[in-house]
């Protein structure tokens, strides 16, 4: 590979991290390209992009930027995860493709400028996904005035309750 590629490639990863919102550090080998291509497949379908790079260039791109807390893990054969949109996306492929196939280890990620270990990185899988969270919110935002409207029912109706609780023992007197 010339120079002007590599820097092409450095380039590219360099605009890459600055926007993505986590990244993850995988060590990859042991699998086949047939279970490779399967995790892409998953990753891709996550809105997450998995790519090989040697770990020279991924030092040099990490450089000047919140990667660069991980690039101590940029040894043996590394595949970075990332994603711009949902920061447990990959986090959660990433770990359940792990748990199916022994040959992928996690290495480390970062997330929001903080590195995140594997114990960070399973919990991170371990959240509900954006589209769940925001079905929980909704339901909260949508539960609120249901809330309100019985309270304010509920006074009138109390009111009505004695006032046939006094007309019942009146007749009864």
């Amino acid at each position: 590979m010339k120079r002007d590629q590599k820097r092409a490639i450095v380039d590219e990863l360099s605009e890459k991290f600055a926007q993505t919102q986590v990244l993850i550090a995988t060590d990859y080998k042991g699998l086949d390209v047939q279970t490779i291509n399967t995790l892409r497949r998953q990753l891709r379908e996550a809105g997450v992009q998995y790519q090989v790079v040697k770990n020279t260039l991924l030092i040099r791109a990490s450089e000047d930027n919140h990667v660069a807390l991980i690039k101590d893990n940029f040894k043996g054969p590394t595949a970075i995860a990332f994603s711009f949109d949902d920061p447990v996306a990959p986090a959660k492929v990433l770990t359940d493709f792990a748990k199916e196939n022994k040959n992928l280890s996690i290495k480390a990620g970062v997330m929001g400028g903080k590195a995140l270990d594997l114990a960070a990185i399973k919990a991170l899988a371990s959240l509900p996904s954006r589209e769940q969270l925001l079905g929980q919110l909704l339901s909260v935002l949508n539960g609120v005035p249901t809330q309100l409207v019985r309270l304010l029912n509920a006074v009138p109706q109390q009111a009505l309750n004695v006032l046939v609780a006094i007309k019942d023992q009146k007749e009864a007197a």
